[in-house]
């Protein structure tokens, strides 16, 4: 059990690009981030421009803002928690969407259990759920790689691998690259991947140019190809 005296940590997702809040969040999620006023944060200037988007009611600039990235070292995570073991409610804000999903917050979350302080997730958009959603593939049994290797030889036989652990489990395996490698990600599943495997495309999930393309590498290769160059993107593969 939760000690009483402890506060709760809150899991505040976020958009996942400059589209609506009120279409994105509900507004009890956004009532209660509003009503908070420190934040662990994985970016403190995205965290800014949210948390004045939603008009907290702590102005902005007097909001206590920890930071959590991948350069956070162990011995700073004690006081990252020290204000819940003091009593006082926290939200962690990722950049991924939903924190504690394919981000660091994970680390504070496990921290906090640890310490049997509350977590609160709240409902909020995850691009890798919504595009799991859309694309048409397998959503009983899926598996959330992350990032595959940035170099090519390596990359190739890392899709080589998923293919055949997709085929052997008929489980749809997700991954993302980084923005400006989607292109050639796209380029070396589309040429790597056997004709009847699929492949789903899932661009800008909730923003206007919003796109979800769900094809059979056969379709894709007779098929002009997207830019999806530097567009947030979401692969995902069911041989």
């Amino acid at each position: 059990m939760a000690s009483t005296t402890y506060g709760a940590l809150y899991l505040i997702p976020v958009t996942l690009g400059d589209d609506d809040i009120a279409q994105a969040l509900p507004a009890a999620v956004v009532s209660r981030a509003q009503m908070l006023d420190t934040f662990i944060v994985e970016n403190e200037k995205t965290a800014r421009r949210f948390l004045g988007a939603i008009k907290t009611t702590t102005p902005v600039r007097e909001l206590s803002l920890l930071t959590l990235n991948e350069h956070t070292k162990a011995e700073e995570f004690p006081a990252l928690i020290a204000p819940l073991l003091a009593g006082k409610d926290v939200g962690l804000i990722s950049e991924a969407g939903c924190p504690g999903v394919a981000d660091p917050g994970a680390q504070v979350v496990a921290l906090a259990h640890r310490h049997h302080i509350r977590v609160v997730p709240l409902v909020g958009p995850s691009s890798i759920l919504l595009a799991l959603m859309a694309s048409g593939l397998n959503g009983q049994r899926f598996a959330f790689l992350g990032y595959l290797p940035s170099e090519k030889a390596a990359r190739v036989q890392r899709l080589k691998e998923i293919e055949k652990a997709s085929h052997q489990h008929n489980e749809t395996q997700v991954f993302i690259e980084t923005p400006y490698r989607n292109q050639h990600m796209l380029e070396d599943v589309i040429a790597t991947c056997r004709p009847e495997t699929r492949l789903c495309v899932a661009c800008n999930l909730t923003l206007e140019n919003e796109q979800v393309i769900s094809r059979s590498i056969r379709e894709w290769r007779a098929a002009a190809l997207p830019d999806i160059h530097k567009q947030p993107s979401v692969f995902l593969l069911l041989a």
